[in-house]
């Protein structure tokens, strides 16, 4: 990030993200990155994130509004994917494929644009809530 210094709280949260296994809402990250460092405030994590959104390193979601108006905050890979979310249940997986970066090359080609950001969700009932559903 040219320009933007890295002060120890941002380098906290971005351990935070790099090390998640899951996308956090703000309260998880807030939670992690004070088991770190407790001086991590509240207003650091909105501002750091709102910062690190700007200059591309980090993706908010919504998630298909599974949980309401909360967001979520993942670090932006090197590949894009699909987010592939059950609507009962709300488990969140990812999903990449080759298919999905020939569409992209495709998109790009028929409307003359070139993507810089790709953001999909699916949704669904996922085998289990299937099961559920048809007790």
């Amino acid at each position: 990030m040219r320009g933007v210094r890295l002060t120890r709280q941002r380098l906290v949260l971005l351990q935070v993200m790099d090390s998640a296994e899951r996308h956090l809402d703000a309260g998880a990250i807030l939670e992690r990155a004070q088991r770190i460092d407790p001086r991590v405030h509240r207003v650091t994590v909105y501002r750091t994130l709102d910062l690190l959104k700007r200059n591309g390193l980090i993706d908010e979601l919504d998630l298909l509004h599974l949980r309401g108006g909360q967001h979520f905050y993942e670090s932006h890979g090197p590949r894009d994917h699909i987010h592939v979310a059950c609507l009962k249940c709300g488990t969140v997986r990812e999903f990449e494929s080759r298919l999905y970066e020939k569409l992209k090359e495709q998109i790009e080609a028929d409307c003359g644009i070139e993507i810089t950001i790709a953001r999909t969700e699916v949704g669904g009932y996922c085998l289990n809530c299937r099961a559920e559903i048809r007790r």
